[in-house]
């Protein structure tokens, strides 16, 4: 059975199971559109935020960003794995028990004011569809390979799909539907893992394979990466070469934004009880470890992959000619993600750093004109199994898992931008009085909508996957996660939640696009980052930033403006009552 074929058995029974479920889970209600009616198990609630959490990012674009960068961008795998944590511990259990719907719903009771519910809508909003172009992105990269067609068709089946099933299932159709998303998406990363391990390591267990020996040269894997990569005039792998404050700041800002992302925090409202939400985090870390304890072998890999397609003979100066690539290659180049130019007419793929000083005289030494591969990061997970010639099967089910990937978490995020617009805005402020029945229509209309203008936003993304997310998790950070910490852990009153979120978000917002350059050149496509504004720090490290002035900000004004009602310092003070001091737990 040929490729294209396979590819579309394994894609098609993923997509007819997902629409499957969400028939049979169907939201009657707005409490199963919002919270799937409060009744997920909490194993199967931990698999169900797993997916949400595993975005096409982690799946598809994270481990091609440290296969690229090597040890500096394993910010990526500390900032999304810390913030998770920080997210189990100091805010999930507290949101659950105050037992609202929404995250914008819990800013608004708590400040006690509908401008902060408003202003808190507009950054889930802002947060939320920065992120879901970065899945739409992975989307199209997926379905531009494997099924053979254009990116903007690719995102537009992707639109659809995701219609399909979560416009009509609301949060308890998505919610079963992630759990097999999740079955799917780890299957198909973790299976060419354990074979590419093999083939490289002679070891079946990807994490310890990638500390163990490789078997064509004896040498340690990941010492023989640095060699090559070295030789090619790139930075070694395992060593250190960023702007140590600048990767902190990233770190940060990638783990407050996580713990700021409404998408994530809403799983947690899903459970019968605070105690549930505890144990649902404790699994969801069980199986986000999975994939994530897995990333770093299959960047490394996949690098180190790469290069010995372009250089069988593991030397530099042995490249392979271009009429003797593999077929992985030619089809790749078919998507447009690929790009090969003969810059010096001699027929051989030239792949090395040509911006290194150090490279320069060696590359004209040899009648190097240039480096004339350009390999899109997004692609090398989806690639990697090709590269490493692995079975058929293998590749299909790495198509259907990166799908999975995307599509679990637009749906997520789409929910959430979907609540946050009927439940805050049309029903919190616009028409209090509105039915169960009206609600539950204008969010399917909300959902419908955020998906046409995802669709739309993702044509023409700001970056790689994990890249644009970055920038979604820096608006989070500097907007939400502070007035959820603040709104449980102080006593900060309404108006230094309002003017410390609208500070965080604003100051945030202009300094990527300044950052970006999006100022300067109106209609640009061009998304390569101008020189950091402030010392050395980035567009996507900024949120960290962002969070400080948001506290500075609450923080003084609150100070300067009347202290908040009694009755709302008693329902803070009982938001934090340990389990057992109150029947309001379980509520």
């Amino acid at each position: 059975m040929d490729q294209f074929t396979l590819n579309w058995m394994f894609i098609g029974a993923s997509f007819l199971l997902y629409i499957g479920i969400a028939i049979w889970a169907r939201a009657g209600s707005t409490s199963e559109f919002y919270a799937a009616g409060r009744g997920v198990h909490p194993v199967t609630n931990g698999m169900a935020t797993a997916a949400d959490w595993m975005s096409a990012a982690s799946f598809i674009s994270m481990a091609g960003l440290i296969a690229f960068t090597g040890y500096d961008n394993s910010s990526f795998l500390m900032g999304w794995t810390g913030g998770y944590v920080l997210l189990a511990l100091l805010l999930a259990p507290y949101l659950r028990k105050f037992g609202k719907f929404t995250v914008s719903e819990f800013i608004g009771d708590r400040f006690y004011s509908p401008t902060a519910r408003l202003v808190a809508v507009i950054c889930l909003i802002v947060a939320s569809t920065t992120y879901v172009i970065g899945q739409m992105t992975g989307v199209g990269v997926a379905f531009g390979r494997f099924l053979e067609v254009d990116k903007t068709t690719g995102l537009f089946i992707g639109a659809t799909v995701v219609f399909a099933y979560a416009v009509f299932g609301g949060m308890k159709g998505v919610t079963y539907t992630q759990v097999a998303q999740y079955c799917v998406l780890i299957v198909a990363y973790t299976i060419p893992a354990i074979f590419i391990s093999l083939q490289l390591t002679g070891n079946p267990i990807p994490g310890l394979g990638l500390f163990g020996d490789h078997v064509a040269s004896g040498e340690p894997l990941l010492a023989k990466l640095d060699t090559l990569v070295q030789e090619l005039g790139f930075a070694s792998y395992t060593g250190h070469h960023a702007d140590t404050l600048n990767m902190v700041l990233f770190t940060l800002s990638l783990m407050i934004g996580t713990a700021g992302l409404p998408h994530v925090i809403m799983r947690f409202f899903t459970v019968p009880k605070v105690a549930d939400a505890r144990w649902s985090a404790g699994w969801t870390l069980v199986f986000i470890a999975l994939l994530y304890l897995t990333a770093p072998a299959v960047g490394a890999m996949a690098r180190l992959n790469l290069i010995t397609t372009v250089y069988p003979e593991s030397t530099a100066s042995a490249p392979i000619d271009y009429e003797a690539r593999p077929d992985w290659m030619a089809t790749w180049e078919k998507t447009g993600l690929l790009k090969y130019e003969d810059k010096n007419g001699d027929g051989k793929i030239q792949w090395y750093n040509e911006k290194s000083a150090d490279f320069a005289a060696t590359a004209e030494e040899r009648g190097w004109k240039g480096s004339e591969l350009s390999v899109n990061r997004d692609i090398l997970v989806l690639a990697n199994p090709e590269i490493a010639q692995l079975p058929g099967w293998v590749i299909a089910l790495v198509a259907a898992g990166g799908l999975a990937a995307a599509l679990s978490t637009a749906a997520g995020l789409l929910l959430a931008i979907s609540s946050a617009v009927s439940h805050d805005l049309i029903k919190g402020a616009i028409n209090p009085n509105i039915s169960e029945k009206g609600e539950l229509l204008s969010a399917r209309i909300a959902m419908a909508v955020a998906i046409c203008v995802a669709t739309y936003l993702g044509l023409n993304p700001p970056g790689f996957a994990a890249q644009t997310v970055a920038l979604a998790f820096g608006l989070a950070a500097a907007s939400i996660f502070p007035a959820l910490m603040m709104g449980i852990f102080t006593k900060v009153n309404n108006k230094g939640a309002v003017a410390g979120m609208l500070a965080g978000l604003i100051i945030t917002l202009i300094y990527i696009f300044l950052h970006k350059g999006w100022f300067f050149i109106p209609g640009t496509n061009s998304f390569t980052d101008a020189d950091p504004l402030l010392g050395t720090i980035k567009s996507t490290s900024f949120g960290a930033i962002g969070a400080m002035i948001n506290f500075a900000v609450a923080f003084v004004v609150s100070k300067s403006s009347d202290p908040i009602p009694a009755e709302v310092e008693d329902l803070v003070e009982s938001v934090r009552v340990p389990k057992g001091a109150s029947a309001a737990l379980d509520h």
